[in-house]
């Protein structure tokens, strides 16, 4: 969004690197230089014909100096302003600095950007080390045999006399005490080299699960097209993506759901429905006679073509323990792969109360340009019989929705998780933030 009251900072900018003098240029625009002196400080507006002829004398087009930077630079710089308190005052001059230092306001992009992108890596990283049950183990079996080197080798070095069987178990005893160290370490750092592709990390059956759904871009065609296919041949063509046996029975109940979902609801009749405007997963629920749930599930399978800014909905299922049994990220979103995820999501606020639908609108701290509406819905089945405990499920449906420039009402703000969240006055915190203390947290 173009700011008019900038155009004299711009025709003062290209007056100047033009070497043209003040007067020089109000006498070709036949004006009074005091005059021109008011507009290059933005203190007189001007268009029409005026502007034209500026435009001319300093030979730029005239679109050039009424919108200057383009709005997407602008928004840029916006957004990487807007998580420091300090930068509050500033932000209304964006634009000219983007026009005066085109360079320099690509670097603070770029920068904002690398920031954004490390800041995710910490959070990949925090949640690895906290809870994947395979670092943990190795990390584990190493410092036991550490410790059991070190009590054999601090045995050996007393200096005591030792009998030769003793003497000659305790040698055999480090020897296999040093190979086993080497196996894990190596083991461990194969795994951890392997992490520099975090999202390619398959660690737990979920992650390839998710690996083969985002390889096939969350859809399922041969579902979505009708076909009468087995499940488990859509599985075999999975080829070495799902190796585990507990990562092919988690695909294989996926894979029922989802076909059970496109019978219900096929991609066709939801696409035209979409394409028409309609995009209330409750409306669509209600016109496909199908329960909200499934609306919502259907529509996390769409395209990013058939929403406003490209961007396809995300979706997010938990049981009744709040554990996430389901995760489809999306740009601005990406629920934590192993640890708790943040108490205060509509997911949870949903898990509390059961066929009662959330709607909110909410954003990811420090993900300034991206919006989320979002739909969320706990059902109970009670699959085990009348008398038994029901199986409660919780649906988050996530909407992007990209923020307006210089926009001032300011959405519901979530984190991830409670170690990389920035919101240092969260009444639902379970433990510190790995983050600094600052005046840039929120």
């Amino acid at each position: 969004m173009a700011r008019p009251a900038l155009t004299g900072s711009r025709i003062r900018r290209y007056r100047i690197d033009r070497g043209i003098k003040q007067a020089e240029l109000a006498r070709q625009c036949e004006i009074s230089p005091s005059y021109l002196n008011l507009i290059e400080h933005n203190r007189r507006k001007i268009g029409g014909a005026l502007l034209n002829s500026v435009a001319a004398a300093l030979e730029v087009d005239t679109t050039t100096l009424s919108e200057g930077a383009g709005a997407a630079m602008t928004s840029a710089l916006d957004v990487a302003a807007g998580g420091f308190v300090a930068a509050g005052r500033e932000i209304e001059r964006s634009e000219d600095f983007a026009g005066r230092f085109p360079g320099w306001a690509q670097l603070v992009i770029q920068q904002q950007a690398r920031v954004a992108e490390l800041e995710r890596l910490v959070e990949t990283l925090n949640d690895r080390l906290t809870h994947d049950p395979f670092l943990s183990a190795s990390l584990h079996n190493v410092l036991s045999t550490v410790t059991a080197i070190r009590s054999t080798s601090g045995i050996l070095a007393t200096g005591d006399d030792i009998e030769a069987e003793w003497q000659a178990r305790f040698h055999r005893n480090l020897y296999e005490d040093s190979q086993r160290l080497a196996e894990s370490t190596e083991a461990l750092v194969g795994y951890l080299d392997a992490g520099g592709d975090a999202d390619r990390t398959l660690s737990l059956p979920g992650d390839e699960l998710e690996a083969w759904l985002t390889d096939l871009d969350w859809r399922i065609e041969a579902f979505e097209e009708g076909r009468d296919v087995d499940v488990s041949e859509v599985i075999g063509e999975a080829g070495s993506v799902l190796t585990s046996s507990a990562a092919r029975t988690l695909a294989a109940r996926f894979l029922e759901r989802y076909r059970a979902d496109a019978r219900a609801l096929p991609g066709a009749d939801l696409e035209d429905a979409v394409m028409a405007g309609e995009r209330d997963p409750m409306r669509l629920a209600a016109r496909f006679s199908v329960d909200l749930p499934c609306a919502m599930r259907r529509m996390a399978t769409l395209p990013g073509r058939f929403f406003k800014g490209g961007l396809p909905p995300g979706l997010v299922i938990c049981d009744g323990s709040g554990t996430l049994t389901f995760r489809k990220p999306v740009r601005g979103f990406e629920p934590p792969r192993f640890g708790a995820s943040c108490a205060m999501w509509p997911l949870f606020q949903a898990l509390q109360r059961p066929l009662t639908p959330v709607r909110t609108e909410l954003s990811l701290v420090g993900q300034d340009d991206v919006r989320f509406e979002t739909w969320s819905i706990a059902t109970s089945d009670y699959v085990a019989g009348f008398d038994k405990p029901p199986v409660v499920e919780s649906t988050m449906l996530l909407m992007p929705v990209l923020a307006q420039v210089g926009a001032e009402d300011v959405p519901f703000q979530v984190g991830t998780s409670c170690r990389v969240c920035a919101i240092t006055d969260c009444p639902a915190r379970r433990e510190p933030s790995i983050l600094m203390q600052s005046d840039t947290m929120v």
